[in-house]
């Protein structure tokens, strides 16, 4: 069981590192740039987005990424499984 479920980890990861390599490349056309991800306690994470004019930094609070990525899971897993 362990093989299938390894396969599929893997192709997710796979996939989600293209998503993100294409994101930044879009965003790069932009000239917008993840510049860096900061956590700030265990409630709140700081990303510092740099544009042409300035740095911009957006706060998040982790339970509200996490429950996004929660949401965003199953889909992934479903689009890994119809691939093997």
């Amino acid at each position: 069981m362990s093989k299938i479920y390894l396969h599929i980890v893997e192709d997710l990861l796979k996939n989600i590192r293209h998503d993100s390599y294409n994101k930044r490349r879009v965003l790069a056309k932009k000239n917008i740039a993840v510049e860096k991800w900061v956590k700030i306690d265990e409630y709140f994470s700081d990303v510092i987005i740099k544009t042409a004019g300035e740095d911009e930094v957006i706060r998040y609070a982790n339970q509200a990424l996490k429950a996004q990525v929660e949401n965003l899971m199953p889909s992934r897993l479903n689009k890994c499984a119809e691939i093997v």
